[in-house]
């Protein structure tokens, strides 16, 4: 991740107890991955296979750790400045490529994903560093230290793209891997070593609001992918069910995530003395099960919503019970991130899905989708009423002489 210690010409300027704002060219630059999400969901439910599901997780750990990697840069550079934004409509260009290839990623576009994938993550780290003033020798090292990682990752990215089958899967798997690791250790390399926790520095309010905007994404697409469904459907009152028991879970997400949650995390790491260090684990890597329980969820709508009635199967359970349980892992531990405890409404939650997933296939996939909705509805009531109950009881504590 990139360093923001060191100051250039193109950097974002960081005045201390002043929040960042996320500019008009970031929010077109994530345009391209609402429909990023949209095709690694649809890629799931065309390919819900154990083979399929362990693909589209490696396609979606890749789309996310593009998104994120350049909203740590441009948390560092500024965005209001034309080369920057030059930097995000080639970045957009490369993601359209990427998006459009996702379905066929592991077919007939592999190559053709690799190449935007490894353009995008060597370009843009190539980019920061020519933007960086040879003065500045802490952040060029940092910068050459991310390049090797990602230069290496590079070479398995292409050779699985040129590769088919089983191993194009391994090859693309251990760039992943490389490229998941190299953060954990600090982007270590031989004679530069590794990064320091100055190396880190970062706007934590405006990463915070990165984030929390991809949640947005991610929801989003959901709603827009049960409505789709819902459009195209008789409208009996099984379909009618289905879809709102989806929009009321949409609901539960969203509140889980934003009430308290958001709000704590950019208060934390805006006033944290290693912004770098908080955002690693609870931006970076946290986040992941939460947009991909988003996701999964989605997925879980959309086939309720087609085959509501019945006996859930295989693909039913998984999805309708995976995708809240997968959305609470990332929730409570995000949460014990930035609060430093953990929720006890999310780990019942957890166990909840559990049970319902235990004996899931003996429920019909409306029953099931309806049972899933309530629990997430009952833990963001609880969570709400438990933040409020602490909150009346810091109140006189604070008061006291």
């Amino acid at each position: 991740m990139p360093s923001g210690t060191e100051r250039g010409p193109l950097f974002r300027p960081i005045v201390p107890n002043q929040h960042s704002r996320v500019t008009y060219a970031e929010l077109l630059f994530d345009l391209v991955f609402v429909f990023a999400v949209t095709q690694v969901s649809h890629t799931l439910l065309a390919h819900f296979t154990p083979l399929g599901a362990i693909q589209t997780t490696l396609l979606m750990l890749s789309v996310w750790w593009v998104w994120v990697y350049t909203s740590w840069i441009t948390n560092w550079l500024n965005p209001e400045l034309t080369p920057i934004r030059i930097l995000l409509f080639l970045l957009m260009l490369g993601g359209l490529v990427l998006s459009t290839s996702i379905p066929l990623a592991f077919d007939s576009r592999g190559l053709w994903f690799a190449i935007a994938y490894a353009v995008m993550q060597v370009g843009r780290t190539i980019f920061w560093l020519l933007s960086t003033p040879r003065q500045r020798t802490a952040a060029r090292m940092n910068a050459i230290r991310i390049l090797v990682w990602l230069s290496i990752s590079a070479i398995f990215w292409i050779a699985g793209g040129v590769t088919e089958g089983q191993t194009r899967l391994v090859l693309w798997a251990v760039a992943l891997a490389i490229e998941y690791v190299s953060p954990a250790v600090r982007f270590w390399i031989p004679k530069y070593g590794a990064s320091s926790v100055a190396d880190w520095y970062i706007e934590g309010g405006h990463l915070a609001e990165r984030c929390a905007g991809f949640i947005i994404i991610a929801l989003g697409e959901s709603i827009v992918v049960t409505g789709a469904t819902l459009a195209d459907l008789k409208w009996t009152s099984e379909v009618i069910a289905a879809f709102l028991s989806s929009f009321v879970a949409a609901l539960a997400m969203w509140w889980l995530y934003f009430h308290k949650g958001a709000e704590a995390g950019s208060e934390l790491i805006s006033n944290s003395s290693e912004p770098g260090r908080l955002a690693r684990l609870a931006y970076t890597y946290l986040h992941l099960p939460i947009v991909a329980g988003i996701i999964l969820s989605a997925v879980a709508d959309d086939v309720v919503l087609l085959h509501p009635a019945g006996h859930s199967d295989v693909r039913v359970v998984v999805s309708a019970v995976g995708g809240p349980m997968l959305f609470l892992v990332g929730t409570i531990l995000f949460k014990h991130a930035i609060r430093g405890w953990l929720q006890l409404s999310h780990g019942v939650g957890i166990i909840a899905l559990g049970a319902l997933g235990w004996f899931g296939n003996e429920l019909s996939p409306l029953v099931l989708s309806i049972a899933t909705t309530l629990v997430m509805v009952i833990v963001a009531i609880w969570e709400s009423l438990s933040l409020r109950s602490r909150a009346a009881e810091a109140r006189p504590e604070q008061a006291a002489p």
